[in-house]
């Protein structure tokens, strides 16, 4: 059974009251989907906390974890990004909450999903996302590897390959159309064209000659998006990047 907004609103309501009463706490601030007023019925709970102290910040968090787990959380991981932790427990019901810490000099706005709930935070600073050159290379890379695992036979492997430089591929496109490109926020934005030619890039089966067509639709856009991307090189290697969908004789 999954969880209702009216629990999820309370346990929100709860941590930002909890965080309120905690005097080590700088600010806190509602992120993700809630500050937006874009939450629909599956959202998760995304809070980010300032710690006023330097050398405090494991400390609080593991109080907060202490009290998620008496709430019912079930596990958690860990997300490391610059400075910021970020905290994701996993309970019943399929909610997800996710409590971000940073020290005073750090807790600031890292993208438009920030709504101040109490407390100071400092000047806004665009969390920076893949590069193109990286996810350019990060591609060509996965294309490459892609077509050896076919021709070991290594056929799963060869399918994750491909599923890899697609998602390397979408998030080229995601950056060429000005949409954010990590963890898939804005493939589902992309204009229809490219949305298309991707589709054919879908692995149906493990058989090879699949593998192979999926492959040689990636490279494709692969391709399209190196010549974007930068020019110079999508005119040097473009063709051998095609040929890396090309079957060897029997």
């Amino acid at each position: 059974m999954s969880f209702t907004p009216e629990e999820r609103a309370g346990l929100r309501s709860e941590l930002l009251e909890l965080a309120a009463r905690d005097a080590r706490l700088s600010g806190a601030a509602v992120t993700g989907s809630a500050a937006e007023d874009r939450e629909d019925r599956w959202s998760d709970i995304d809070l980010a906390f300032g710690v006023a102290e330097p050398g405090l910040v494991d400390v609080v968090l593991s109080d907060f974890s202490n009290w998620m787990y008496a709430r019912g959380a079930l596990h958690h991981y860990d997300i490391c990004a610059g400075a910021w932790i970020y905290r994701v427990f996993f309970l019943p019901g399929a909610l997800q909450v996710d409590l971000a810490f940073v020290e005073k000099r750090e807790f600031r706005p890292m993208g438009q999903a920030f709504r101040l709930a109490w407390g100071e935070a400092n000047a806004a600073r665009q969390f920076p996302g893949p590069e193109s050159k990286d996810l350019l290379g990060l591609a060509w890379l996965h294309a490459l590897h892609a077509r050896t695992c076919i021709l070991r036979g290594k056929l799963w492997q060869a399918e994750h390959m491909i599923h890899v430089t697609r998602d390397h591929v979408m998030a080229l496109a995601c950056n060429r159309h000005g949409l954010p490109s990590a963890h898939g926020r804005g493939m589902d934005a992309l204009p229809a064209a490219v949305q298309g030619t991707l589709l054919a890039s879908l692995v149906g089966s493990l058989d090879a000659d699949d593998l192979w067509r999926a492959l040689a639709a990636v490279i494709e856009s692969l391709n399209v998006e190196i010549s974007h991307a930068d020019p110079p090189l999508g005119l040097r290697a473009n063709a051998e990047i095609s040929k890396l969908s090309a079957k060897l004789p029997a």
